[in-house]
């Protein structure tokens, strides 16, 4: 997939940094149940670091803004995007401890996490550099680990210099109109699509619709589904997603939405039914990858696996 210049996509994300701990058990637990582990990681993750490594395995030009804490945690987190080819002159250090999520995996792939948000709370400012690295970028990618009025602020500065904004709402929350309003293209899944719109959760039809009367787009996420998209211009579709044998879905919403950014960049806006299609699909294939590796940010895709991915499920080059 190449964008019509040829040119890099450049993606802004403001989003957090978290120290992912993550075991491996046979079963989750049920509320006051222990079980036994069978492994751990320490693994760089936050919905917004993972989100920016993604768009940058992916092949973007992608810059991070966020917040890390004065801890080792803080220092393995920067070098982690920066290895991953991040601009992170964006990235604050804190009084106080980075973000940590502690996720646990079951033997089927499936997992519950709990986030503790340390430095990313503190990310209320965003200042003149921020502004200009928005300005700059094809896409602005933002997610809710971060307090509101920072998602504000750089939604407001994109929305001025024609930045399209792409929203993964997550975790899910009630959002202000006034939010809603600066976004072009709303990410969520069956659940957040649910609490965004305010509605019981169900067939994807009905979310659609409730989400369309808040935001012009809307892609939803349907696990090893595919993923669904609708918008104000009456297109509807839904993509199937490459069939896998997943071994850890915790960073694989991420995979997908790092990778829709830059397809949606690289179209500069894509125009036609057929190119919205491949786009998701090009983002489910990336969702998929990262589903084969255990991890988040280290099972990450880059270009070439989720090319090749594509090229096997849907059969045509991206």
């Amino acid at each position: 997939m190449a964008g019509p210049t040829g040119d890099a996509a450049r993606i802004a994300v403001v989003g957090s940094a978290n120290l992912d701990l993550v075991v491996t058990t046979p079963q989750l637990p049920r509320p006051g149940e222990t079980v036994l582990g069978e492994g751990f990681a320490t693994v760089p993750g936050g919905k917004g670091a993972n989100q920016a490594v993604a768009a940058a395995r992916a092949g973007a030009a992608c810059a991070f803004i966020g917040a890390v804490g004065q801890d080792d945690f803080g220092r393995v987190l920067r070098d982690r995007l920066a290895g991953a080819g991040v601009d992170v002159r964006g990235l604050r250090e804190v009084p106080g401890p980075s973000g940590v999520a502690l996720i646990a995996v079951d033997g089927t792939a499936e997992n519950f996490i709990v986030v503790a948000p340390g430095a990313n709370g503190e990310l209320s400012e965003l200042d003149d550099a921020d502004q200009g690295t928005i300005a700059a970028a094809d896409v602005l990618l933002a997610q809710l680990e971060v307090p509101l009025p920072a998602v504000f602020r750089a939604g407001g500065w994109a929305r001025a210099a024609g930045t399209t904004v792409v929203l993964n709402a997550a975790p899910a929350r009630p959002l202000p109109a006034e939010l809603l309003d600066l976004v072009d293209v709303l990410v969520v899944n069956e659940h957040e699509a649910a609490v965004v719109a305010g509605v019981p959760g169900g067939d994807p039809a009905p979310l659609l619709d409730a989400l369309l009367s808040l935001v012009p787009r809307v892609v939803m996420t349907l696990g090893a589904r595919g993923a669904a998209y609708a918008d104000r211009q009456g297109v509807r579709l839904e993509v199937p997603a490459p069939r896998i044998d997943a071994v850890d879905t915790t960073g694989a919403g991420d995979a997908f939405t790092g990778a829709l950014a830059v397809a949606w960049a690289e179209r500069r806006e894509p125009d036609s039914a057929d190119e919205v299609t491949a786009a998701l699909r090009w983002a489910c294939a990336a969702g998929a990858a990262c589903a084969q590796r255990p991890g988040a940010s280290t099972a990450l895709p880059d270009r070439a696996e989720i090319d090749a991915l594509y090229r096997t499920t849907y059969g045509m080059s991206a």
